[in-house]
């Protein structure tokens, strides 16, 4: 079985962020989410991805990536262009998979249990198309699936008006090669584009079973600065973090924190976790890190009071104001102005940007 991780979108949703980056390199506790996607191929014994890639962010990711052999994986790049929809992304990767079945696997998407069960589910029975699914509050808001007693899915339904379940496709897909079929007789929808959704929906009505996988844990789609800061937190509340760095003798340290070997808290400062802060920073005396924040690298910060949010790297914060709830771009200055602003500010900041606060 192969993989192909979709990594082409625009990022609309995450502007200012996405103007200079593509969104699957934004961080989540210090680890950009494409990274998260291959560790769940690798885990479920996926070692062949093809990765495809739109206009924006082509070389950024390149050179994250590479060939895949730090990741023990082998990465092949297929250029898909204009975003054309998920079926015609799945499309550009038939001469990657060939004979083969895939994962497809939606590159700004993070979920706790990864995907092997799903993989696994699949490989159990004959089936055309395997997908991923999760119990949703407002089904109405997405493309839901009727599933029968043992777990087939009999229709799939977009933002349906009268919803006959609460289980949502969540942006991971298995299929074998018979989805090429589907997507060479599709017509665009209303959007313009070829939905995956009208894929699956084909198979089904030329006779192919469709599994269906319920998700348990957590799983967020990262397009949006809110659902950066909730997956951070998730994140964080399940990794194991390590203390590796220097924290001075009266520096307050008080949970969990992920500090790399080459990063300082220096007397004065407090941090109370669950905290990542990555290599090559420094927490000043008169700072305080709260929970569910990660710090990226190359960054200070100095009488600050910031708690959850992500700063991306590369930043100098030295106000003394309060920073909550916050996605800040890399490259952020951000000066003092007391009285200027009042405290606590929820910021989404664009890289490189100059503030005082």
């Amino acid at each position: 079985m192969k993989g192909v991780l979709l990594s082409g979108g625009t990022g609309s949703r995450l502007r200012p962020i996405t103007h200079t980056g593509p969104k699957q390199l934004v961080p989540v506790a210090n680890k950009p989410v494409l990274e998260y996607a291959i560790e769940d191929f690798k885990e479920a014994g996926i070692t062949e991805i093809g990765i495809i890639l739109g206009h924006k962010g082509r070389d950024e990711i390149q050179e994250l990536l590479g060939d895949g052999s730090e990741y023990g994986v082998e990465i092949t790049y297929i250029i898909q262009g204009n975003p054309l929809g998920l079926a015609h992304a799945a499309g550009c990767a038939r001469d990657f998979v060939g004979d083969d079945d895939f994962v497809m696997y939606l590159g700004d998407n993070i979920l706790k249990s990864g995907i092997t069960d799903l993989v696994e589910s699949f490989e159990a029975g004959n089936y055309g198309a395997g997908i991923a699914l999760q119990e949703v509050e407002d089904p109405q808001a997405f493309g839901i699936a009727d599933v029968d007693d043992a777990g087939n899915v009999t229709e799939l339904i977009e933002k349906p008006d009268e919803p006959p379940t609460n289980l949502a496709l969540i942006g991971m897909y298995v299929f074998s090669p018979a989805v090429f079929d589907a997507i060479d007789d599709l017509e665009p929808s209303w959007r313009g584009e070829l939905e995956i959704t009208d894929a699956i929906q084909s198979l089904l009505d030329t006779g192919h079973e469709i599994d269906s996988h319920v998700v348990e844990g957590w799983w967020k789609d990262t397009g949006k600065p809110e659902d950066i800061r909730e997956a951070n937190r998730l994140v964080l509340e399940d990794r194991t973090l390590e203390t590796q760095g220097t924290v001075e003798p009266d520096a307050t340290v008080e949970g969990r924190v992920e500090l790399d070997e080459t990063s300082t808290i220096k007397d004065g400062a407090v941090v109370r976790g669950p905290v990542s802060i990555a290599e090559d920073t420094v927490i000043e005396s008169g700072s305080y890190v709260g929970p569910y924040t990660s710090i990226g690298p190359n960054s200070t910060l100095e009488g600050v009071h910031v708690e959850n949010s992500v700063i991306i790297g590369d930043s100098s914060i030295t106000t003394s104001g309060k920073i909550v709830d916050s996605l800040l771009g890399r490259g952020t200055n951000i000066g003092s102005a007391d009285s200027l602003l009042p405290e606590g500010r929820r910021l989404v900041v664009g890289e490189n940007s100059q503030l005082k606060l």
